[in-house]
């Protein structure tokens, strides 16, 4: 079992109709149809969206968000229409909310891989290949890997694992032009944040994306290129054959596996409420990320 500790209840705007409480978003439709999204200060871990918030996270990912989209609008367009608030909406919406342009949503995790660790780790060790795909023997935890690569998933619910699929599957369940265009613009996305990370000291060593179509044309929708929906390193610190530090939920999911927590991430008790030192180590690396990437301060 798993999913929300203390699932939310939604607030309720005038003339915003609520459709979905997701991990961190709240996704509403307006009147004129357009969807309006609010990131939320929720984190999860282990596929659970725990019972404490970290302040100013939902604000760091939408801003961090639109920065990127600036650096990739000539690779593709995205869904945002307006940073304004709705009429009616709440102060505390002000910097985590986007009107966007609702899409025909493809089903499908759009992954790039630069470098092995995580679920691909896992199957690398098992097989020699990520979602199907053949690498060089030799590589370990935080490899560099020859180039970058796809390795798709199915999105799941709030609560469940998205799954590695291979290229194969994605061409079977969208079309084979679909799957192809999904490959090459998430490489060519990945590959820009990759040289722009690189430039000030990141390394992103993988990250997902969410697509959708407006008519025919491609769109690249939700978060981009966030602590939440990738894997930052620090380059100076960059060792393979361990986990490396990282600029995400480190420091929860430590505190979560470690004896202070008193929780057993196997049995299907919620996990329980993280302290005052791990929410603020927290919130320190996701500003540290935003500040490090754009180069502003966070104010």
């Amino acid at each position: 079992m798993s999913g929300f500790v203390e699932k939310p209840e939604p607030l309720q705007v005038p003339g915003l109709v609520h459709l979905h409480t997701g991990k961190v978003r709240e996704l509403y439709q307006n009147e004129a149809g357009d969807l309006v999204m609010v990131a939320s200060d929720r984190i999860s871990a282990f596929d659970w969206v725990l019972p404490t918030d970290i302040p100013d996270k939902g604000r760091v990912l939408t801003q961090l968000s639109l920065w990127w989209f600036d650096q990739i609008a000539d690779l593709i367009p995205n869904h945002v229409l307006s940073t304004e608030l709705p009429a009616g909406a709440p102060a505390e919406w002000a910097g985590r909310t986007l009107v966007c342009k609702p899409l025909q949503m493809i089903p499908v995790e759009a992954v790039a891989r630069g470098y092995l660790t995580g679920s691909g780790l896992l199957e690398y060790d098992e097989s020699r290949t990520v979602c199907g795909l053949a690498l060089p023997e030799g590589l370990v935890d935080g490899s560099e890997l020859p180039a970058p690569i796809f390795t798709p998933a199915t999105k799941a619910a709030v609560g469940e694992h998205d799954e590695n699929v291979s290229y194969e599957e994605v061409a079977r369940q969208v079309g084979a032009d679909t799957a192809a265009r999904l490959r090459q613009a998430t490489l060519a996305v990945y590959a820009r944040g990759r040289d722009i990370a690189r430039e000030r000291g990141i390394i992103l060593a993988d990250t997902k994306f969410e697509f959708g179509f407006d008519g025919d044309t491609l769109v690249i929708a939700d978060e981009v290129l966030t602590p939440d929906s990738s894997r930052f390193w620090p380059a100076e610190q960059w060792e393979p054959g361990h986990p490396q530090p990282s600029y995400d939920k480190q420091f929860v999911r430590d505190w979560l596996t470690s004896p202070a927590s008193g929780w057993d991430r196997k049995s299907e008790q919620p996990p329980p409420p993280l302290p005052e030192e791990v929410v603020e180590r927290t919130r320190a690396k996701y500003l540290e990320a935003y500040e490090r990437l754009t180069g502003t301060s966070w104010s």
